[in-house]
């Protein structure tokens, strides 16, 4: 059983930032696959299944998502845990697929860290960096420009299909096949 995780802060003013984009591909993952709702107050988050496959929306707010991460797992004991999260330290648009590795200073994944330990899936979508001398904690938090919207749709429906390929690919081969390297290919 898998369990995809997409990291995000519930309520609707955080609904279109940079933070949420884990949230905005788990949303295409639930439509994709008949899903049934599970809810129970214990998961503290927004869970799916579909057959042998859970989705899950950590309601916890981005910096305590290991609560609702764990409490899932301990309940239903996936085989892997995949983490769909947003990640400044990449370019825009791009997709990096890995397991295990440091947080990055990333909050939602220091606390998943915390709670089991850091060896999962991690499908890292790249959401463009701060300006020089703007806080990252301010431009996670900020919308998408206008001018970025399509790139933004786009790489949603991108991770989405990542995820479906991890279910069907050994690791190994969907890393390699689906990291997608843009502006410049350094990240």
């Amino acid at each position: 059983m898998f369990l995809f995780a997409g990291l995000g802060n519930p309520t609707e003013n955080y609904a279109n930032t940079r933070h949420n984009i884990g949230f905005r591909v788990i949303d295409i993952l639930t439509i994709h696959f008949k899903v049934s709702r599970i809810s129970k107050p214990q998961f503290f988050g927004d869970l799916y299944k579909a057959e042998n496959t859970l989705f899950l929306k950590p309601m916890t707010y981005m910096n305590n998502s290991g609560k609702s991460i764990a409490a899932v797992a301990n309940f239903y004991k996936p085989s892997e845990i995949v983490v769909i999260h947003d990640d400044i330290a990449i370019p825009f648009g791009s997709v990096r697929i890995k397991r295990g590795g440091s947080s990055g200073g990333h909050n939602g994944l220091k606390s998943i860290d915390a709670y089991i330990g850091a060896d999962y899936i991690r499908v890292r979508l790249g959401v463009g960096a701060p300006k020089t001398g703007q806080d990252a904690a301010d431009f996670v938090l900020s919308n998408f420009s206008k001018d970025e919207d399509g790139g933004v749709l786009e790489l949603v429906d991108y991770a989405a299909h990542v995820c479906r390929e991890l279910l069907e690919k050994p690791f190994d081969e969907a890393c390699a096949q689906y990291t997608r390297k843009k502006g410049g290919g350094n990240g």
